[in-house]
């Protein structure tokens, strides 16, 4: 019984539930390491995740690198 009541909130609310887990843990973060050391967590948290991206759906991380630094910076 409660499985499944806890199947319904999940399938209903699963937006609410992730965004406020996902705040909980932001606003632990803040008060533990303070405002600068979490927002330096966070970027490298999205740059892992970005990169962690690219290379699941087999993309060429040195054609990003390309468009993104100067001509011939990486060689």
């Amino acid at each position: 019984m409660w499985n499944e009541i806890l199947n319904d909130l999940w399938r209903v609310y699963r937006g609410r539930l992730l965004g406020s887990v996902f705040g909980l843990f932001i606003g632990a973060m803040f008060l533990i390491l303070g405002f600068l050391q979490t927002i330096f967590l966070l970027i490298c948290i999205s740059a892992g995740f970005f990169i962690g991206n690219k290379i699941d759906k087999k993309e060429d991380l040195l054609e990003w690198l390309d468009r993104l630094l100067p001509p011939g910076y990486h060689k």
